[in-house]
């Protein structure tokens, strides 16, 4: 019964729906702002008249909406919308409400980031957080890195696809040293990816990139069921994770973050995540779970990899 409380509790994102993200930009100088939208295809199919009700969502205090344009950009599957403001007098400081969560998913996340005579400024928003006030300053380097390295580390935990894939990476480890070593086997495959893609000017959807990191868990799971004694796992892992660094390298290409930084703060994410998943199931009294838990992960990786081809 243990063995299968832990394989329903890991199965439950099944049904889910990965975390989204849409990425804004707005730019102000004086008494005027132009704001930029991206949003990916599949997270608007559902909402009506995406034109109007996406930057109805996203509201400047005081500002007066002059002109708005919104189209698709396929190469990307992704929607953006363009819209300039006016303000009474040159402001310093924005007040903003960003709603996208309630017209999109419940778990949406929308990244603003915000220029002002070369000052900057971000700000997150979801179901909880929908309220922000920015106020322009010089940003430090420091402020700047944790900014980027934050980003990071809630871009490659930003879903069950992601945190599964390292559940499957702990179950699959027969010792603390080979974990150590697939860990880092994992994150160099994803630091290659990052490095390569921008060479290769292949720009994958990121419907595609999502379907082939759920497939990467169905496969990790079919090694840990089928060859529990295969050797050299850590190379078949570092394939594994270009996929997953697939996905950071569309978020460092949508924020124009560096590279190093997000890496960082992903593989601090990652670090955890692994740390607190070994504690976990290194509690279990029996092995025997290992079984149910790969079987679990298993119908978890080809029913997203599914639901993502048809959707």
């Amino acid at each position: 019964m243990r063995a299968l409380g832990w394989a329903l509790l890991l199965a439950w994102p099944a049904m889910a729906h990965v975390m989204s993200m849409s990425t804004g930009e707005l730019t102000v100088s004086g008494a005027k702002a132009h704001y930029e939208l991206r949003i990916p295809l599949y997270e608007i199919s559902h909402v009506k008249q995406p034109e109007e009700t996406l930057l109805a969502n996203v509201r400047f205090e005081g500002a007066r909406l002059v002109s708005k344009s919104c189209k698709t950009d396929e190469p990307a599957e992704s929607y953006l919308c363009a819209a300039d403001y006016a303000f009474p007098k040159p402001v310093d400081e924005i007040a903003v409400e960003c709603t996208l969560a309630a017209v999109t998913v419940p778990n949406h996340v929308h990244l603003m980031h915000a220029t002002l005579a070369g000052k900057r400024e971000e700000a997150v928003f979801d179901s909880a957080l929908t309220r922000a006030t920015l106020r322009f300053h010089k940003a430090s380097a420091g402020e700047a890195a944790v900014t980027e390295a934050t980003a990071g580390l809630l871009q490659a935990l930003s879903g069950p696809v992601q945190l599964l894939f390292l559940s499957a990476l702990v179950i699959a480890a027969r010792s603390r040293r080979e974990l150590a070593i697939t860990a880092g086997a994992f994150y160099i495959g994803e630091c290659a990816a990052v490095a390569v893609a921008p060479f290769t000017g292949w720009q994958p959807a990121p419907r595609f990139v999502e379907a082939a990191a759920a497939l990467t868990i169905a496969y990790l799971a079919v090694e840990i069921l089928l060859l529990p004694k295969a050797g050299a796992r850590w190379l078949v892992i570092g394939a594994l994770g270009t996929f997953h660094g697939l996905s950071l390298w569309l978020f460092i290409e949508g924020t124009r973050y560096r590279s190093a930084l997000v890496l960082a703060g992903a593989a601090l994410g990652q670090g955890g995540v692994l740390a607190a998943v070994w504690w976990a199931v290194s509690r279990m009294k029996s092995r025997r779970a290992i079984p149910a838990l790969a079987s679990a992960l298993l119908v978890f990786g080809l029913a997203w990899f599914w639901m993502r081809l048809r959707g």
